[in-house]
């Protein structure tokens, strides 16, 4: 589910509105229907008159005389004392504004890291030593950055920073945020890995009551820039990024089926997925314990021996399997009789195992969304290859081969094409044409017979394979459809926080590099489970946009104290648009209100350094 902004014009006035909908097929397509809509606000002052100085409460969602809570009610507004109030006499046409700070964004994901306890936790575990700015205030600070999309820790240093409003949010000033600063904090923050994975853990259970029966396993890429020559499990493989030109490595994700990261595993580039199982199943069973929980995954970690392992440690299973198993089952899938409707254009079916073993079963799923673009794809292939092999008939027409290693060439570079497109090399055939004299002059393509009724029924149609003991193929086809948000935590990273490509070339920056978008992942997932929670869809994306559009900035007043002329300077932060404000309610997010008055400077010298 997702936000939709509407904007109606009554009486000449503007007004936005939201209003949650969800997209559902449908026989004639997708379509999008409204599940609620947010209400107007009742009182336009959502916000309480809390300040800069309660930072610390605000991002917290604290009260003063409360521990930190998901949803504790807000502390009770504070009077101003008349004393407070502060009148001067400004010269209006001098009027300007400095020092404007991307404030939105940042806000929101410190308010994250602080509300998921990170803070306090790497405070606890990192001894403090000689450093100017404890560590675990760095490592707040990359996560934050790396929740904003920043990709790397020079470009942090460089211009981000002192951009951002993580210098008046932090205290921090931005002479002080550096390449080497940052760094170093990776090194330190790099040695907890497991500790804050088991923090994440907890917090999950404890907010959103996450059992844990489920968990995903997914593997990804992520490629590096430059040559990596110190890392040993830089390597070039299987790129998902479409960059095989570089070196990369693996990354074996666990996530819960909110797609919450539970933890992660970095592996060589090289390493084929179906390897991994066994060394993520056991490290997760070490931290965790061997309870009988569901492991999901894809065909591409299905092998007999990790089957059987998972067996050994009494683990349940639900996997993909290959496509080539479904010929096992070629009357089953023929058979139009027991198929149960999942959805409008998926069908599911339970079978028994073909051996009569009862220790497991099988679910023949077919769906008509994917058969249709099997066929697309088949299509497409079959133009290309088609089309590449015209060429090369032009060519030969023009110009026939005489000598026996030209003609060995040209076949080279018709089974080159056949491989690049291999569907569509089984159905196209083709017969280089010789004349009298033994030249090749032509290339023939015949396309093959038309498929089988057993083809025809193969596009769309998939096998799951299961130890589990419940009986209806309609959950079990649920259950492993959520490995669809394992595949999507691996976009978010990779899209949104940066996670490709690596500069680093160390190998354990390379391992702080991924702790740090593991971290967050988690602050964007959690951000997700929050908006659930209020009502406001799962689609962080578009609230994120939306709350970027806050900024904050220094509004200079020229005034006249009896005979001397000054400037004042208030920082502030801008009043969100309505319907930002009304995201900001339903969040209970709270922003600073009062402004700070950073005292009055001559209006010759320059705007003084932040001071918190």
């Amino acid at each position: 589910m997702f936000l939709r902004r509407h904007r109606k014009v009554h009486e000449g006035h503007s007004y936005d509105y939201w209003s949650l909908c969800q997209s559902v097929r449908t026989p004639q397509g997708p379509r999008q229907r409204v599940v609620a809509t947010l209400g107007k606000l009742s009182d336009p002052e959502v916000l309480d008159e809390a300040g800069w100085e309660d930072l610390q409460i605000l991002l917290e969602g604290s009260s003063r005389a409360q521990q930190l809570e998901w949803d504790s009610p807000k502390p009770p507004k504070r009077t101003k004392p008349e004393e407070e109030v502060r009148w001067e006499l400004v010269k209006v046409q001098q009027l300007r504004v400095e020092r404007t700070r991307e404030f939105g964004q940042v806000y929101l994901g410190l308010a994250l890291w602080h509300r998921l306890g990170l803070e306090r936790l790497l405070n606890n575990l990192i001894e403090p030593g000689d450093e100017e700015i404890p560590w675990a205030t760095v490592a707040g600070i990359l996560s934050v950055a790396r929740f904003c999309g920043q990709p790397s820790e020079l470009g942090i240093a460089e211009h981000w920073y002192e951009h951002s409003a993580l210098e008046d949010l932090t205290g921090i000033s931005a002479a002080k945020i550096n390449d080497d600063r940052l760094y170093r904090g990776l090194d330190v923050l790099g040695a907890h890995k497991d500790r804050l994975c088991e923090h994440l853990l907890q917090r999950y259970r404890d907010w959103f009551g996450v059992q844990f029966e489920f968990l995903l396993y997914d593997v990804t890429s992520t490629f590096f820039e430059g040559q990596a020559l110190a890392n040993p499990l830089a390597a070039r493989g299987y790129s998902r990024d479409n960059r095989s030109d570089c070196k990369q490595v693996c990354i074996g994700l666990v996530c819960t089926p909110e797609g919450l990261p539970l933890s992660y595993e970095v592996f060589a580039g090289n390493r084929a997925d179906v390897t991994t199982v066994e060394e993520i199943v056991s490290n997760m069973e070490d931290k965790y314990g061997q309870a009988q929980r569901i492991w999901v995954m894809d065909r591409g970690m299905v092998s007999e021996e990790n089957i059987q392992f998972l067996r050994q440690r009494q683990a349940r299973y639900l996997v993909g399997t290959p496509k080539s198993q479904l010929k096992v089952f070629e009357a089953a899938l023929l058979d139009q009789e027991g198929w149960k409707d999942v959805q409008s254009d998926v069908q599911v079916k339970l079978l028994a195992h073909p051996d009569g073993k009862k220790m497991e079963q099988f679910v023949l799923c077919r769906s008509s969304a994917r058969a249709e673009k099997e066929r697309a794809m088949l299509e497409r292939q079959r133009q290309k290859l088609q089309e590449e092999l015209q060429k090369m008939a032009v060519r030969l027409r023009r110009r026939p081969l005489e000598k026996s290693k030209d003609i060995e060439m040209l076949q080279r570079r018709i089974g080159r094409w056949q491989g690049k497109y291999p569907a569509a090399a089984k159905i196209l055939e083709i017969h280089v044409v010789r004349d009298e004299q033994g030249r090749a002059v032509d290339l023939q393509l015949e396309e093959r017979q038309e498929p089988s009724q057993w083809a025809q029924a193969a596009h769309g149609a998939y096998l799951l394979r299961t130890n589990c003991t419940e009986e209806d193929p309609v959950l079990l086809w649920r259950w492993y459809i959520q490995l669809t948000q394992a595949e999507a935590a691996f976009r978010t990273a990779k899209s949104d926080l940066g996670l490709r490509p690596i500069y680093h070339q160390k190998p354990h920056r390379v391992q702080a590099h991924i702790l740090v978008c593991f971290l967050a992942l988690a602050m964007w997932r959690t951000l997700e489970q929050w908006m659930r929670a209020k009502g406001l869809g799962t689609c962080a994306r578009r609230l994120i946009a939306e709350i970027s559009t806050i900024k904050s900035m220094d509004v200079v007043l020229p005034v006249r104290r009896g005979e001397v002329e000054a400037e004042l300077r208030i920082r502030t932060v801008a009043r969100p648009e309505p319907r930002v404000a009304q995201l900001l309610h339903h969040l209970d997010l709270r922003l600073p209100q009062r402004n700070r008055i950073v005292e009055g400077i001559s209006s010759t010298t320059e705007a003084p350094p932040s001071q918190m």
